[in-house]
């Protein structure tokens, strides 16, 4: 497809792309939904009357409200033909708002004078477990090598609920959490700053479709029909802050401190070029967790560390969503088999994403291997875990030979612990 917005081969919004975002600018404060094309954004509240297909044409008001929620909440065929109305509308022989000079200056919003914002307002917000090669990093770490995956790690998506409230969109700084740890096991635990801050790369998908009732589970072959796009995450933890906590009822604290994600979101109908096949699962799953249809996708996943005064980033984690053990469709099956409703909006993360390579671990736990091996960073300096000032950059995009399919970035600079009482 050829666009009238000039953009090379290597932009990460194409018009094979089109993700949605939430936008304000400096000269005004309001909200609106935007798609990303090229350096711009595509204002769709200026646009809204030209969604009159027979899915869009009574549901025009969701392109003017201030998030994505009563959009995503839309039937998949309302998603699909608001792709192609846009895809349409930015076609290079299209004149409609190519050629229309007052509405284009509406229309269209630098990128570089947007202020981004949370993509939806998030209901709720749960974080799975669902790398193979994470979850036996760690276990080997912790339990040794003949136990590293508990028992149910292959018979189920393992997860908990996160804290919605601390979600964050790419660029708000990270504050170093204080809290309880156990430096000496046998003592007393002690209070303080976290002293093994670390990040965690992770994939995230928004729920769509409409509002499911409680006592009602989402059957595995529906479950792509209420997942309708994907975000690059950031789960930062603070692991001796974990390590205490988390017997007998798991993660808390350590996990509630900040959670980022990317302002954009590619919709799944974007990603469908780049399906693979789905990670071998031995057992075979329950029934309720079966599906033969492919639900994985080859998205590249990298992971920069810039210190504090130093331009120059260091790459220290390159990892791909393909690597995921339990399928996005799996997880939401499983989330809702108890009879759990969901909401358009809720956000449902993977878990840290790690390969099967030292160079491919998703946090800097694996990757220095619980601080027995210290990276080294483009300033000389060394990281078992993050120090106060590092900005943590990852990346996450698709791409064929002729064009790529971005995220953008998910950016979180760690701040230094503030004084407690």
């Amino acid at each position: 497809m050829k666009c009238f917005i000039k953009y090379g081969k290597t932009c990460e919004f194409p018009i094979e792309n089109l993700p949605y975002g939430v936008f304000s600018t400096r000269n005004d404060e309001t909200r609106n939904i935007g798609v990303a094309i090229g350096d711009q954004i595509l204002n769709l509240q200026e646009i809204a009357h030209l969604f009159n297909g027979p899915n869009l044409l009574h549901h025009q008001s969701v392109f003017k409200q201030p998030t994505l929620n009563s959009f995503m909440g839309l039937e998949p065929s309302a998603w699909k033909e608001a792709r192609e109305t846009i895809q349409k509308l930015l076609l290079a022989d299209n004149p409609v708002l190519q050629n229309n000079a007052e509405l284009r200056t509406r229309a269209f919003v630098p990128q570089s004078n947007a202020i981004m914002h949370l993509p939806a307002t998030i209901g709720d917000y749960t974080d799975f477990y669902s790398s193979l090669h994470h979850a036996t990093n760690v276990g080997i770490m912790f339990r040794g090598k003949d136990n590293a995956l508990m028992p149910n790690w292959k018979y189920l998506p393992v997860g908990y609920h996160g804290r919605a409230s601390s979600v964050i969109v790419s660029g708000t700084p990270i504050t170093r959490p204080q809290g309880q740890t156990l430096p000496i096991e046998g003592a007393e635990p002690v209070f303080g700053p976290c002293k093994l801050m670390d990040f965690e790369l992770e994939m995230a998908f928004f729920v769509g479709g409409a509002p499911t009732k409680l006592g009602e589970p989402i059957n595995i072959n529906d479950a792509h029909n209420h997942i309708f796009g994907f975000s690059l995450m950031n789960d930062w933890s603070a692991r001796d802050i974990q390590k205490w906590e988390y017997i007998p009822l798991g993660p808390f604290t350590a996990k509630n401190l900040g959670t980022t994600i990317s302002p954009w979101v590619v919709t799944a109908l974007a990603l469908e070029p780049f399906v693979v096949d789905n990670f071998p699962q031995d057992p075979t799953p329950f029934p309720y967790l079966q599906h033969n249809d492919k639900f994985n996708f080859d998205i590249q996943l990298q992971v920069d560390i810039t210190p504090k005064n130093c331009n120059i980033p260091t790459t220290v984690s390159r990892s791909n969503y393909r690597y995921l053990y339990w399928t996005a469709k799996q997880q939401l099956a499983h989330h809702t088999i108890t009879g759990c409703n969901v909401n358009p909006g809720d956000l449902i993360a993977s878990g840290t994403i790690s390969g099967d390579s030292s160079d491919s671990f998703g946090s800097m736990l694996e990757l220095s291997w619980k601080g027995t091996k210290p990276l080294t960073l483009s300033d000389g300096t060394q990281r078992k875990f993050l120090q106060d000032g590092d900005t943590v950059t990852m990346k996450a995009f698709c791409e064929t030979d002729s064009y790529r399919i971005g995220f953008g970035n998910c950016i979180g600079t760690l701040l230094p612990a503030k004084n407690a009482m």
